[in-house]
């Protein structure tokens, strides 16, 4: 098989170590935001490490509440952990929360958050169209939202959306896939499996689309085959993302389509927990030639199936980024200056379009991951061992 073409890997690789994010960046004003100009001390203290730390007293006398969906999935533990400290170096009282995958808890945990007195929220959704009285709360208070890597739909009190480039993450993910097999020159057919995210997460669309429009025309063309003929986003969604889901749905494919010995070329997954679903499928019910199986997220068990040559590639997506631009946010809410965005047109959540900074994904494979996870300090050698 060819090897994955480094090109995209070198331009992405480079905005997102330098600038952590993409696109020109615009500004907007900010509807309901709270609080004048301020001014702030900054320090910075240089760690054991070495790396550069960053306080200052911006957020001095402001809470900030932070949501996330559950703790069941590393991604979010850091995602909480990196906005936490970002916003407490910045000064601000930090109201964190992990719901648990329960949406009534969050819902719950959201409200008592903009009755605690926090100035802003920032709200990773389990499901993305089931926060709609806090919402409604939230902006009855006069209380900027900014949803945080997933979309909260169909209300007006979202303030601005931080995210990746969501569906750029399904493209290089199918672009993996198809520069991998050598699409354009291969004979074929080569047999493909998809095994999507959430139908609940806005971003399992994107994510799909993304890598399905990629791969699409190679479908058409019968060089891919999708031998269970699951080819639908409804067909193929995997509820919260749930690696045993996952798994079972990958071993009823196997047994119902490659028991007689057919081999299955990819297995192209949305995410880590849905890939290692998938992965754990193929240990326990298949002896083919093993498939090219894609994910997202660099968790550490699926960064170490990378190594053992058990999945090919995860998206990266570098949560210290999105933490720190959201901090950036936040601060630009309460002091009442523009805001950053770098994307006006794309998320609409059903009522209106929302403001969004997009961040650059990248992926990491067997060949980069060193580069992309161990020398940024992402992880240290010994987590991957």
């Amino acid at each position: 098989m060819k090897r994955f073409t480094k090109t995209l890997l070198g331009a992405t690789l480079a905005v997102s170590m330098l600038a952590g994010c993409t696109g020109d960046t615009g500004a907007t004003t900010t509807g309901g935001s709270t609080g004048g100009s301020t001014t702030s001390t900054t320090t910075s203290t240089t760690t054991d490490s070495g790396s550069s730390t960053t306080t200052s007293n911006e957020g001095a006398g402001k809470k900030v509440g932070v949501s996330m969906p559950t703790k069941d999935l590393q991604r979010w533990n850091q995602d909480g952990a990196n906005m936490e400290s970002e916003l407490k170096a910045a000064g601000y009282e930090v109201d964190l929360q992990y719901a648990a995958n329960d949406v009534q808890q969050q819902l719950s945990q959201i409200e008592n958050m903009i009755a605690g007195g926090c100035d802003v929220v920032v709200i990773a959704a389990i499901e993305g169209s089931s926060l709609g009285e806090a919402l409604d709360m939230a902006k009855a208070s006069n209380i900027p939202v900014i949803a945080y890597d997933r979309l909260l739909m169909n209300s007006d009190a979202v303030s601005y959306y931080a995210t990746f480039d969501n569906y750029k993450v399904g493209t290089v993910q199918g672009t993996y896939v198809k520069d991998t097999l050598d699409l354009d020159n291969a004979a074929g057919p080569f047999n493909i499996e998809f095994t999507a995210g959430d139908p609940g997460d806005n971003n399992a669309g994107y994510f799909f689309n993304g890598a399905y429009d990629v791969l699409k025309p190679y479908i058409d063309q019968g060089k891919l085959n999708v031998v269970s003929g699951q080819k639908s986003f409804d067909e193929v969604a995997t509820p919260t993302w749930a690696t045993d889901k996952a798994q079972s749905r990958a071993e009823n494919i196997l047994s119902s389509y490659y028991a007689d010995g057919t081999n299955v070329d990819v297995w192209l997954c949305s995410n880590d927990s849905t890939a290692l679903g998938v992965e754990n499928a193929l240990a326990a019910n298949y002896n083919g030639t093993y498939p090219i199986i894609t994910g997202q997220d660099c968790d550490i068990e699926n960064t170490k199936n990378m190594i053992a040559g058990k999945q090919s590639m995860s998206v990266f997506k570098d949560t210290r980024t999105l933490a720190s631009q959201v901090v950036k946010m936040t601060g630009q809410i309460l002091s009442g200056t523009t805001v950053d965005v770098n994307d006006t047109s794309t998320y609409n959540n059903g009522v209106i379009t929302v403001p969004s900074f997009l961040c650059e994904p990248v992926f990491a494979d067997a060949d980069n991951y060193k580069a992309i996870l161990i020398d940024s300090g992402y992880y240290t050698e010994d987590q991957l061992k």
